[in-house]
C-alpha cells in the first residue's frame, strides 16, 4: 500500500467526522483518571503514581466504548485476548479494517513491539506494493490501524497528541501513512466533513474488492 493510497484509505475507514469525535473522548478520560485518582487514596501512591498511565487507557477504552454504543460512531467492537492470554483489549472493528488503541510517548515510533500487534500489522504486508513483500501479496487478513495517544502521569502531559497510524509490517519502519495529529482537528460540525462516500477512489475500491473476496474465500466475518 503506497503512502497515498494507505491515507485514502484510512480516510475512507475513519472519515474527518468521526475522527473528530476522538479527542473530546481523551480529554475528558484525563479528566476522569485525574478525579478518580485524587477520590481514592490506593491510586495516590507513588507505584499507583508511576502507573497513572494505565488509569488514562481504561478511561479512553471506556470512552470509545461508550462512543460506538451510544451510535455516534457507527462501526462495532470487541474484547480480544493478548496473544498470551494475561488479559483484553478493546479492537474497533470498520467496515474493512480493524484498530486498537495504545498510549505511547513517541508518536513517531511504533508502540513496543509485543506478539499481538505483531500480528495485527503482519496483516498490512499485502498492501505495500514493495519488493521485499512480493511473496506475500495475497490478502491474508483485515488491514489493522493504531489509535495512538499521548502519555501523561499526574504531573505532566508528555504528549498532547493522537493520531491513527498504519503500522509497517516491519517494526523499525514505523508506520506506512499516519494522520495528522487529531488533537488540532476543530469540534465535529457535520455539514463541513466529508461523507464516506467522497473518499472511495479507485484504489480504494480495489482495496476493499480484494478484502471481501479474501473474506468470502476464507469464510471469514469480522
Amino acid at each position: 500500500m503506497e503512502p497515498s493510497i494507505a491515507e485514502d484509505f484510512l480516510l475512507n475507514q475513519v472519515p474527518l467526522r468521526y475522527r473528530a469525535l476522538i479527542p473530546p473522548v481523551l480529554k475528558d478520560a484525563r479528566a476522569a483518571a485525574g478525579v478518580i485518582a485524587k477520590a481514592e487514596p490506593v491510586l495516590q501512591v507513588p507505584s499507583a503514581e508511576d502507573n497513572h498511565g494505565r488509569l488514562i487507557s481504561w478511561a479512553v477504552d471506556l470512552g470509545i466504548q461508550k462512543l460506538i454504543d451510544s451510535g455516534r460512531w457507527p462501526v462495532s467492537y470487541r474484547w480480544r485476548y493478548f496473544a498470551r492470554p494475561t488479559g483484553r483489549y478493546l479492537q474497533v472493528i470498520l467496515s474493512h479494517s480493524v484498530m486498537s488503541i495504545s498510549q505511547v510517548a513517541d508518536p513517531s515510533v511504533q508502540p513496543r513491539d509485543v506478539r499481538f500487534r505483531q500480528n495485527a500489522r503482519l496483516n498490512n504486508q499485502p498492501y505495500l506494493g514493495l519488493r521485499e513483500f512480493d511473496d506475500a501479496r495475497r490478502v491474508a487478513g483485515l488491514p489493522s490501524f493504531l489509535l495512538i495517544h499521548g502519555q501523561i502521569t499526574r504531573e505532566e502531559l508528555v504528549g498532547d497528541f493522537a493520531h491513527i497510524g498504519i503500522p509497517h509490517p516491519i517494526h523499525s519502519q514505523d508506520y506506512i501513512y499516519k494522520t495528522p495529529n487529531l488533537m488540532d482537528l476543530p469540534h465535529p460540525v457535520e455539514s463541513e466533513l466529508p461523507l464516506v462516500e467522497d473518499t472511495e477512489s479507485d484504489a480504494v475500491m480495489t482495496l476493499k474488492e480484494e478484502i471481501e473476496k479474501w473474506r468470502r474465500d476464507n469464510g471469514f466475518d469480522e
